[in-house]
C-alpha cells in the first residue's frame, strides 16, 4: 500500500485546512467501490462547499471524484486524492412545483425523488441503484435505467449545472450571461469547444457515427452528440460534462426538469422457454409501448427464486433454459391503462410462454417483483463462489440484434469456461448486462480473451461497449476501436481543453494503456460469512446512522477483508493499526440497528457482525457479570433508576464533570447530560382476570420517566385499554424480565440466553418464582452479596403474589409489549409479541371516542418499527389525532440504541442532525416515536419534547 506523500498533504492543508483524512481506515475503507478495481488512495478529502473544491483544483493535485460509490466500471476509485463529494453536498430544492428540482451531488436519487413525490413527479433516470446512488453519479455517468430510455435520461432532462473547472473557475451554465463569462475567463476553452462543434458538423461520416451511436442507450466515451445537439459553448459543456466521470470538472449543483411519476401501472412476469424466444419477442412486444421490460436469464431466475419476495409462479418454476420478461405499463389514467392492458393481452396471445401471462396493478406484488430486479445484480453476486470477484459489463446494440447478440454471449461463455453467468438488463432499449466470477488472483488470460471477443461481437453487431455504466476504466482500452480515429482525437481535444493537466481522475475513459483494464484488479480472501456474500454495492450506505461519523457497513466490511489481506501478507505493523482503529471506528459506534439488512440485495446484517466482535472481546469477568445482571434484572434496573434520580438532583456541572472523568479511564462509563430525565416507574403485575391480552411493560419504563411531566407509555397504554373495555394481565415478576436486547447488541451472549430463558418460562409456562437455570430462588446468585442485597432494593413486594397467578399464561392470548425495539428483541427470543402501537390500531383505536387533533405532527419512525412493519399501524394512529403527519426529510435511525447515545453520543448526534433541522422548520405542534430511547435521542437533537405516540392518543382520547 502506497504511503501518503507528506508533501501532497501539507498542499492540500494549506489549501483548504481541516478536510484531510489520511489513516489507514479511512484510505482503505473508502477504496472500495462497487466495481472490480482497487486502488487505495493517499488520503481521503472532505470539502464542505464548491469553493473548497475550487481552492484544492487549484492546487494541481491530482483528484477523483467519489459519492456514493456505486459505479460498476472503477471511475470512483483512485492512488491519489479522493474527494468525497456525498457528505456535505446533499442539499435539495424542489423549483416550480416540481417541474424542476436543484441537486447539489451527494443526494441519494431514492431521497430526491421522495421530495419530488407529492408534486406528483420524479427525476427522468430510474437505475437499480436509485436507493444508494446519489446525483453526482447520475450526473457523472449519464445514468438511465429501467424506463428512462435514451429519452429521459440525464442527458436529456439537464437544464444547466454549477461546474467548478480543474483551473478553479466556478461556471453557472444556467446564467444568462454563461456564454460571455466563459470567454471571459476561460478563452481557449470556449473557443476550443465551438471549433470542435463546427469540425464535427462538417463531416458527414462523424455526423453519422455519432447520430447511431447515441440513438442507443451509450456512455461510451465522451458525450459528443452534444457538439450536435447545442451551439453555445456553455451548454456544450454542460452536456459534455454529463458522463464524464469526473475527468473534465466537478458538478457542484445541477438543476434537472422532472417527468411525471404515474400513479398507475400493470405489471407481469412473462416467461418463455427459452432466452432466444424472449428476445425474439421483443420487436412485437415494443408495439404495445411498454413502459419498461426487463430480461432475466435462467441463471437470474434460479437466483430470483430464493428471493422472499418471489412469488407463487416464480417460486415453483423448474427452471431449464428459461428466460423471462419482466415488462409494466404505467399511466396516470385508469381508463388509458385499461387499454394498454387490453392491447398487451392481444400481444401476449401470440407468444410461446411456459407460464400463464398475468398483469397486475397490485401495489405489493408489483413492489416484489421490481425487488427481485433491482437487487438482482447484488443478488447474483453475493451467490457467487467464496474468493471470487463479480464483474457486470453492460452493453447495448439495436433490438433486432438483441437474440443474436445473446446466443453470441451465450457462445463466449462457454468457450471461456465461465460458468454460472447471468444475462439481464433493459431489453427494451437493447441493453443487456451479463455478470462473470473470477479469481483475478490467478492467470488473467482468460479474462482478457474473453473481453477481446466480446468487445468484437458488440461492435459487429452495431452496438457499443458501454450503455450505462460508465467507460471508467473497464472499456477505456477500447474507446478508439468503437469510434474511430477522427471522433476519438476530438474526445482527446475535449479533455485537453478542459483538463490541459490532466489532473482529474487519470486513467479513466480515455486512456493510451491498451492493458488498463487489466491493472488494479480486486482480489477477494474468504473472511467470513456476513463478509463474503457482500458485493461492496452499497446499497447499505444512506441508512446507516454512523455514515457520517465513522464507518458505513460496507465500509466495515471491506476493512474486515483488508485485515485479512495484511495477516496474509504478513504485514503484521498494518493489521495492528487496522486493528485498534477498527475498534471504535466499526464496533463502538455501530448502532446494531439493521437497518443495513433491509438495503441490502443479499441481507447482510452488519449488526450480527458487530456483536459477535464485541462478544469475542469480552472477557469471562464481564460475561459473567452481565450473566448475573440477567438474573437480578429487577434489582439492576431500580439501581440504575436510583443513579438517574441521584444525578438529577445533583447539580448538573458536577454530575457532568464526573462522568466526563469517569470516562477518561474508559469509554465504557455512560456520560450523564442534563437533558437526561430522572428514573422511572418500577413496573408492577396486574393479575386480572379473564384478560384480553398479556401486558409486558418495557423495563424502560423503569429506567427513564415519562417525557416532559407525563404518564408514559406504560400509563398510557394501560389508560387506553380501559377506555376501550380491554383488560390487560401484566404477569408476575414482570419487573425481572427484558427482552435481551441491551446483551444482545453488547455481545453477551451467556446473559443473553439467561434472560432469554426467563422470559420463555415466565410467559409461556406460568409464575416465574425460581432461577430457571439453577432452580434457586431468583433473589440468590452472585449479586446476594452486593450492594443490592440489603436494603429497600431487595425488598421484593412482588414476593407475596399468590401462587398460579399467571397459570392462565398461554398461548391463546397475545402478549404486547410497549417500545418497538423491545418488540423486536422478543420476537428474536423466538415469542410472537405484539407491538402496543398495532394492538390498538386494531383493537383499542375503534373503540375510543373521537380524539382532539392536533393541527400537526411530527413522526419519528424507528429501525425496530421499519423492521417489524409498523409503518401503516403508526399511521394509523398518527393520523387520527392529527390534521397533517409529517415525516421529516432525512429520518433514520437516531442511534441511540439502548445505550450507545450515551456511550457514544457523537453517534447519535450525527445520525439525527439532518432530520432534527427539518423538524426545526416544520415547527410542528406535537412531536412523537414509539421507543423511549428514541424519544429520548430527538429531543436532545431537536430541542422539542417528543412523547410515545399512545401518549399522545391517550392525551387526545381522554
Amino acid at each position: 500500500m502506497r504511503t501518503p506523500d507528506p508533501a501532497v498533504l501539507a498542499a492540500v492543508e494549506n489549501a483548504v485546512p481541516g478536510i484531510t483524512r489520511s489513516r489507514v481506515t479511512d484510505r482503505l475503507g473508502m477504496a472500495h467501490d462497487a466495481s472490480h478495481y482497487l486502488l487505495t488512495p493517499q488520503a481521503v478529502l472532505v470539502p464542505e462547499s464548491a469553493e473548497q473544491v475550487a481552492a484544492l483544483l487549484r492546487t494541481g493535485l491530482t483528484l477523483t471524484f467519489r459519492s456514493g460509490g456505486t459505479s460498476l466500471s472503477g471511475q470512483g476509485v483512485s492512488e491519489h486524492l479522493l474527494v468525497d463529494t456525498r457528505r456535505h453536498f446533499r442539499a435539495i430544492e424542489v423549483l416550480d412545483d416540481g417541474a424542476r428540482v436543484r441537486v447539489q451531488p451527494g443526494a441519494v436519487l431514492r431521497q430526491v425523488n421522495a421530495r419530488l413525490a407529492p408534486y406528483g413527479r420524479k427525476l427522468g433516470p430510474d437505475p437499480a441503484s436509485e436507493s444508494a446512488c446519489t446525483i453526482g453519479g447520475v450526473v457523472a455517468n449519464n445514468s438511465s435505467g429501467m424506463t428512462c430510455g435514451t429519452h429521459a435520461n440525464t442527458y436529456q432532462t439537464l437544464e444547466s449545472m454549477t461546474l467548478v473547472l480543474p483551473s478553479g473557475t466556478v461556471v453557472d451554465t444556467g446564467a444568462r450571461d454563461a456564454d460571455e463569462r466563459l470567454r471571459a475567463l476561460e478563452p481557449e476553452l470556449a473557443e476550443g469547444l465551438e471549433r470542435l462543434r463546427d469540425r464535427v458538423r462538417a463531416d458527414p461520416e462523424s455526423v453519422r457515427r455519432i447520430t447511431a451511436q447515441f440513438a442507443l442507450k451509450n456512455t461510451m466515451g465522451y458525450g459528443l452528440n452534444s457538439l450536435l445537439d447545442h451551439d453555445s459553448p456553455a451548454q456544450i459543456l454542460a452536456h459534455l460534462v454529463i458522463g464524464s466521470e469526473g475527468t473534465l470538472g466537478f458538478v457542484a449543483e445541477a438543476v434537472l426538469r422532472t417527468v411525471p411519476a404515474h400513479r398507475l401501472a400493470a405489471t407481469g412476469l412473462l416467461v418463455f422457454p427459452t432466452l432466444r424466444q424472449a428476445m425474439a419477442a421483443m420487436p412485437e412486444l415494443i408495439t404495445a409501448e411498454p413502459a419498461a421490460v426487463e430480461l432475466l436469464d435462467a441463471e437470474s431466475l434460479r437466483v430470483a427464486q430464493t428471493d422472499p419476495k418471489a412469488d407463487d409462479v416464480l417460486r415453483t418454476l423448474t427452471v431449464a433454459g428459461h428466460a423471462a420478461l419482466l415488462i409494466e405499463w404505467q399511466e396516470s389514467d385508469a381508463e388509458l391503462l385499461t387499454g394498454r392492458e387490453r392491447a398487451a393481452e392481444r400481444v401476449f396471445a401470440g407468444l410461446e410462454l411456459s407460464a400463464p401471462a398475468r398483469l397486475s396493478r397490485d401495489a405489493g406484488g408489483r413492489a416484489a417483483l421490481w425487488h427481485i430486479r433491482k437487487g438482482l445484480y447484488a443478488s447474483v453476486a453475493g451467490a457467487r463462489p467464496s474468493g471470487t470477484t463479480a464483474l457486470l459489463e453492460d452493453v447495448a446494440v439495436p433490438v433486432p440484434a438483441l437474440a443474436d447478440l445473446c446466443d453470441d454471449l451465450d457462445e463466449l461463455f462457454t468457450r471461456h469456461h465461465y460458468e454460472r453467468s447471468v444475462i439481464f438488463g433493459h431489453a427494451k432499449d437493447g441493453n443487456l448486462h451479463f455478470m462473470l466470477n473470477e479469481r483475478f488472483g490467478t492467470d488473467l488470460r482468460r479474462y482478457a480473451d474473453f473481453t477481446e471477443d466480446m468487445v468484437a461481437a458488440v461492435l459487429d453487431r452495431g452496438g457499443t461497449l458501454k450503455a450505462e455504466h460508465g467507460t471508467g476504466r473497464v472499456m477505456a482500452p477500447f474507446v478508439r476501436r468503437q469510434y474511430g480515429d477522427a471522433l476519438y482525437d476530438v474526445m482527446r481535444e475535449v479533455k485537453r481543453l478542459c483538463d490541459p493537466a490532466g489532473t482529474l481522475n487519470p486513467g479513466v475513459v480515455l486512456t493510451d494503456d491498451p492493458g488498463a483494464h487489466l491493472r488494479d484488479l480486486k482480489t477477494v480472501l474468504p473472511v467470513e460469512p456476513e463478509v463474503d456474500r457482500c458485493v461492496e454495492c452499497g446499497y447499505c450506505e444512506p441508512v446507516c446512522p454512523s455514515r457520517d461519523l465513522t464507518t458505513t457497513p460496507r465500509q466495515r466490511i471491506v476493512l474486515r477483508r483488508e485485515l485479512a489481506a495484511a495477516h496474509a501478507a504478513g504485514d503484521h505493523a498494518l493489521a495492528r493499526e487496522l486493528e485498534a482503529e477498527y475498534a471504535y471506528d466499526a464496533v463502538d459506534t455501530c448502532a446494531v440497528d439493521g437497518m443495513c439488512a433491509t438495503a441490502c440485495p443479499v441481507l447482510i446484517n452488519t449488526g450480527d457482525l458487530t456483536k459477535r466482535l464485541r462478544a469475542e472481546r469480552h472477557g469471562r469477568a464481564a460475561q459473567k457479570g452481565w450473566k448475573s445482571a440477567a438474573r437480578h434484572w429487577d434489582g439492576v434496573t431500580r439501581a440504575m433508576n436510583l443513579a438517574l434520580d441521584t444525578a438529577a438532583a445533583t447539580p448538573p456541572r458536577l454530575t457532568e464533570a464526573v462522568g466526563r472523568a469517569a470516562r477518561t479511564l474508559t469509554d465504557a462509563v455512560p456520560q450523564w447530560t442534563r437533558d437526561l430525565p430522572r428514573g422511572g416507574t418500577r413496573r408492577r403485575p396486574s393479575p386480572a382476570a379473564d384478560a384480553d391480552a398479556i401486558y409486558v411493560p418495557s423495563c424502560l419504563n423503569t429506567l427513564f420517566a415519562p417525557a416532559d411531566g407525563g404518564p408514559g407509555v406504560m400509563t398510557a397504554f394501560q389508560r387506553l385499554a380501559e377506555r376501550a373495555g380491554l383488560r390487560l394481565r401484566v404477569p408476575g415478576k414482570i419487573a425481572s424480565l427484558c427482552c435481551g436486547t441491551p446483551w444482545s447488541s453488547k455481545g453477551y451472549t451467556d446473559g443473553h440466553e439467561t434472560m432469554a430463558e426467563q422470559v420463555r418460562a415466565a410467559l409461556t409456562s406460568g409464575l416465574l418464582t425460581s432461577d430457571p437455570l439453577t432452580g434457586g430462588p431468583l433473589a440468590g446468585g452472585p449479586l446476594a452479596g452486593g450492594p443490592l442485597a440489603g436494603g429497600p432494593l431487595a425488598d421484593d413486594p412482588l414476593a407475596d403474589l399468590p401462587a398460579g397467578t399467571d397459570a392462565a399464561l398461554t398461548d391463546s392470548l397475545p402478549i404486547v409489549t410497549d417500545a418497538a425495539s423491545c418488540t423486536e428483541g422478543f420476537r428474536r427470543l423466538g415469542l410472537e409479541v405484539i407491538d402496543a402501537v398495532a394492538y390498538t390500531a386494531e383493537h383499542i383505536l375503534p373503540r375510543l371516542p373521537a380524539a382532539r387533533r392536533l393541527p400537526s405532527l411530527a413522526l419519528h419512525p424507528t429501525c425496530s418499527s421499519t423492521h417489524l412493519g409498523l409503518d401503516a399501524a403508526i399511521a394509523t394512529i398518527a393520523e387520527a389525532i392529527a390534521d397533517e403527519v409529517v415525516i421529516p426529510d432525512g429520518w433514520q435511525c437516531c442511534a441511540f440504541a439502548g445505550d450507545r447515545g450515551l456511550l457514544h453520543p457523537e453517534l447519535t448526534a450525527s445520525a439525527t442532525r439532518a432530520e432534527a433541522a427539518a423538524v426545526v422548520t416544520a415547527g410542528c405542534a406535537g412531536h412523537a416515536s414509539v421507543n423511549r430511547t428514541c424519544e429520548l435521542a430527538l429531543t436532545r437533537a431537536t430541542g422539542r419534547p417528543y412523547h410515545h405516540l399512545l401518549e399522545l392518543l391517550d392525551e387526545a382520547t381522554g
